[in-house]
């Protein structure tokens, strides 16, 4: 279950206290916006900073009689604060307020997921380095393809990682976005510079025609983005799912002492992790797509938005948060059989390798219709048969052997030939 893992680093900026003192920061920047530009005097904004609190208890109260959590907020900070509370949030509207500190949220997010793709793609490099070398099977609709390496499997997620890093980091500057613009976006009771102004000091920058709010075109960049990240972790789980099935094992989960994969039968090793990183995924999707619903408001703004990402936004940071820390911890411990990746390549003779052998038949002299045809007919005959061998039909068929010696055929079957250009790959990467 997710609830044995604690992940304050990421629930926390997402709690009530953390979303009132992000609350009262805004107010406090917008009030030293203010006082600097002459607006307020400046020993009202001394004052403020001095006294300004919140009881989240109290806000709850004050919010279940005049039904406006902004109001109650501000109501209940202006019992700390006094006479000079009459400055605080002078010629805003709520959402100047709200939509800057979600802003906040959302940028402190950002940089704990970033964290966490770093970590990930650190664990994933050191297992494309450890196995670099370690042959196995390359498979396309599921079937055996032509040998790979596990290592430049993982090379494939870590550059897949890489460029969500990049993402990322191109994100953060489109989310950094605050707005003090008024009721309906036109400045008409706050002067532009007091926007620039508390930017400024928040690391913001003022949004560049904002209506009531920030369009949510913005929040729905993030959303897609943590989406992308989050069908990314799908990928690779969905990939050691089906490396993890009996009739393969080439990797397994690590199972820890004392693990049991169930009630019924005792001798099950599930791969829980990644089934559990596949419904995760499939949570932050639905959530993109609800953020994509939030971009078309009513006219400058409604507040049918609101209440979509009081969930969306905080579930989906903290779930990606964990998928990140889980999928680092599976790559980690994964358990990884040499043997049976062997195993598995060479099933029916090596039919794995049937394009070597028509190559090397076409670079003899043979039409490639020909060639094709005397290898397929091979390799089905060896195909799902028991003790199919295919190695052993192409050493033996006297159509082959009238082109190709037996050190041509032994050439053929040499796994080495598949990854001798893996190395342009491993240095793109910097492995």
């Amino acid at each position: 279950m997710i609830e044995r893992y604690t992940l304050p680093e990421m629930g926390e900026l997402w709690n009530d206290l953390a979303k009132y003192k992000t609350w009262l920061q805004v107010e406090i920047a917008v009030c030293e916006a203010q006082a600097e530009l002459g607006y307020i005097p400046p020993e009202a904004v001394d004052e403020i900073k001095a006294k300004a609190d919140f009881d989240p208890d109290r806000i709850l109260e004050i919010e279940a009689e005049v039904r406006h959590d902004v109001i109650a907020f501000l109501t209940n900070v202006n019992e700390y604060v006094g006479d000079a509370g009459r400055y605080i949030h002078l010629g805003m509207t709520s959402s100047d307020m709200l939509d800057t500190a979600l802003s906040l949220q959302m940028v402190a997010s950002l940089q704990v997921i970033q964290t966490h793709v770093e970590n990930l793609i650190q664990a994933i490099r050191y297992r494309a380095q450890e196995h670099r070398d370690t042959v196995m099977i390359g498979r396309s609709h599921g079937i055996h393809a032509e040998p790979i390496t596990f290592g430049f499997k993982l090379a494939g997620w870590l550059a897949e990682m890489m460029r969500h890093r990049d993402r990322l980091t191109q994100l953060e500057d489109k989310i950094a976005v605050g707005k003090i613009s008024g009721a309906v976006g036109t400045y008409a009771n706050v002067d532009p510079r007091i926007e620039s102004l508390t930017c400024q000091k928040l690391g913001l920058r003022p949004d560049t025609a904002s209506t009531q709010v920030i369009s949510r075109d913005v929040h729905a960049e993030f959303m897609n983005a943590l989406a992308l990240l989050a069908a990314s972790i799908e990928r690779f789980a969905v990939e050691i799912r089906n490396l993890q099935r009996t009739d393969v094992l080439e990797v397994e989960e690590f199972f820890s002492k004392g693990q049991k994969g169930s009630s019924a039968m005792p001798h099950k090793r599930n791969p829980i992790r990644s089934e559990r990183l596949t419904g995760c995924a499939r949570i932050i999707r639905g959530n993109a797509m609800a953020a994509l619903e939030n971009v078309a408001l009513w006219h400058e703004r409604d507040i049918s938005h609101s209440s979509v990402e009081r969930v969306i936004l905080p579930d989906s940071c903290i779930l990606i948060h964990f998928m990140l820390v889980e999928t680092t911890n599976l790559v980690k411990k994964l358990l990884v059989y040499p043997e049976n990746m062997q195993r598995n390549m060479n099933v029916y003779g090596g039919v794995v390798f049937s394009q070597r052998v028509l190559l090397s038949l076409v670079d003899k002299g043979l039409k490639r219709e020909e060639a094709y045809e005397i290898v397929q007919s091979l390799a089905h005959q060896a195909w799902n048969t028991e003790g199919g061998d295919f190695r052993a039909l192409v050493s033996g068929s006297d159509r082959v052997q009238a082109h190709l010696s037996p050190a041509d055929i032994d050439a053929c079957f040499d796994p080495n030939h598949h990854l001798r250009n893996l190395d342009d790959v491993y240095q793109r990467l910097g492995i």
